[in-house]
């Protein structure tokens, strides 16, 4: 299957209005990838693939990548370095365990939806919704090739 037929029409606005409204609490900018495979580490893979978004050119370094290999079953959410110099360590060791329980009954938009919205509550915190705030990074969902 390709990445592109993962979710259907509905599930795919679903979660890029999820990442529409979690942006409305902050400035913070949040993507979500969906590829086959994922051969080695899926931290190095979602990384490789948040460089190739360009997600790192950020104002604030404050962008946010939801990874899900979908024939590996691997996911990671990876924040860049704005989020991780102000927030714990295991900062999104929550908003991953909503989703991935979510993916277990496998409810992988309303994971990622879910996730989006903890993701955007979260950063709304230390990266508050700014007036002049402007949509850095496409809310639509990217996909690998293959």
């Amino acid at each position: 299957m390709k990445p592109s037929d993962f979710f259907n029409s509905a599930q795919k606005q679903q979660i890029t209005k999820a990442v529409k409204d979690a942006e409305t609490n902050t400035s913070g900018e949040i993507r979500v990838h969906i590829e086959s495979d994922c051969s080695g580490d899926v931290l190095d893979r979602a990384a490789y693939i948040f460089a190739k978004l360009e997600m790192h050119r950020t104002k604030l370094r404050n962008g946010v990548l939801f990874y899900l290999s979908i024939n590996d079953r691997k996911f990671a959410i990876l924040g860049d370095a704005g989020i991780n110099a102000v927030t714990p360590e295991n900062f999104w060791d929550e908003i991953k365990e909503n989703v991935l329980s979510e993916f277990k009954k496998g409810e992988y938009a309303n994971g990622l939806s879910k996730g989006i919205q903890m993701a955007g509550d979260a950063l709304k915190k230390n990266f508050p919704y700014q007036k002049d705030d402007i949509n850095e990074l496409s809310d639509e969902i990217s996909f690998g090739k293959k």
